[in-house]
């Protein structure tokens, strides 16, 4: 069947402008790290993709690397793109990265201006797009300058492959440094995608006041700390859950009485544990949007359902530092 947009798409999703720039963002956007690739059924990829415009997600993101195998999250998207969403192209926000490892040899991974323009051409020969709208470099590269990676991303948008430049993983000193070299190419930086949630804070700690000094945008990704910050620990590690088969996320990791002791306050909220991990990354207005994944239609409904959650009382948020720790965490 035809897919056709819900028409009353827009009436759902709140939507905030990243920085200074022109370009709103949904609060809530959809990550296509785990659940897109060829080891997936590409029928529940679509059914998420196409329920979550109808709830007014507008941005997809994807990397070069994301799926199994590589690639694969890009080639599935590109697909289902096509048949599906061709004529919304408008109305979407797509972005892909380069910076982690996606083919052998030394010009695979990092941050020189080869891999990082072939990764970018390579990304949108495997989408079938003419451009990308968020093209960003994945994490800074300890070993080529600067310099060379902000002017791959300038080349990007230049070449019309991009239109906007993000950085993704980079410390509050890297962004300004960033940003200084970005404004004087003449192509300022849109946004960064830094991990952060109620157990990792780091960006409290001097990005954030970064961002807003250099007018980028925020958009967080891993928001409930691979699934920690979800109901699905509660009762301890099930045998198929992520903390017990994936390499991202450790079982000795799982700290079941703070997940219980968050419940409570969620519970108080109307809310799922989920939902108020989510709304409490948002609560902060440098934040423009936050990155969820989702392996079902169901858990993608619960978890946009966030933004219809209460604004916290500042009794909430202390409740929340006494539980999780007011120390700020490691990346």
């Amino acid at each position: 069947m035809t897919y056709q947009a819900d028409e009353q798409r827009y009436e759902r999703q709140p939507y905030n402008r990243s920085g200074r720039s022109g370009l709103k963002l949904p609060v809530v956007s959809l990550g296509l790290w785990h659940n897109f690739g060829d080891n997936r059924p590409i029928e529940n990829s679509r059914a998420i993709l196409r329920r979550a415009f109808d709830l007014g997600v507008t941005h997809f993101d994807l990397a070069n690397n994301y799926g199994v195998p590589y690639g694969s999250a890009e080639r599935n998207f590109g697909r289902i793109f096509h048949e599906d969403f061709a004529g919304y192209r408008d109305e979407l926000v797509i972005s892909t990265k380069a910076g982690f490892d996606m083919w052998p040899g030394p010009y695979g991974e990092w941050g020189s201006r080869k891999y990082v323009l072939a990764s970018l051409d390579q990304s949108l020969q495997r989408m079938g797009l003419d451009y990308v709208d968020i093209f960003y470099s994945h994490r800074p590269d300890p070993e080529t300058p600067l310099e060379e990676t902000m002017g791959a991303l300038d080349r990007a948008v230049r070449s019309g492959k991009a239109l906007y430049a993000g950085i993704s993983n980079y410390s509050a000193e890297q962004t300004t440094q960033a940003a200084r070299i970005m404004r004087e190419l003449g192509t300022p930086l849109l946004i960064h995608q830094p991990s952060y949630s109620m157990i990792n804070r780091w960006i409290e700690d001097g990005l954030l006041d970064a961002l807003e000094e250099a007018g980028m945008g925020c958009i967080v990704f891993s928001p409930l700390a691979q699934g920690l910050l979800t109901d699905r620990y509660l009762n301890g590690v099930p045998a198929d859950s992520r903390a017990a088969t994936s390499r991202f996320l450790n079982a000795d990791r799982i700290d079941v009485a703070l997940a219980r002791d968050l419940n409570e306050i969620a519970k108080g909220r109307g809310q799922t544990l989920a939902q108020m991990a989510l709304s409490w990354t948002l609560r902060d207005p440098r934040v423009t949007s936050v990155l969820i994944g989702a392996s079902s239609v169901r858990q993608l409904e619960d978890n946009v359902a966030c933004v219809d959650g209460p604004a916290f009382t500042e009794d909430e948020l202390q409740a929340i530092d006494k539980v999780t720790g007011p120390a700020l965490s490691a990346r």
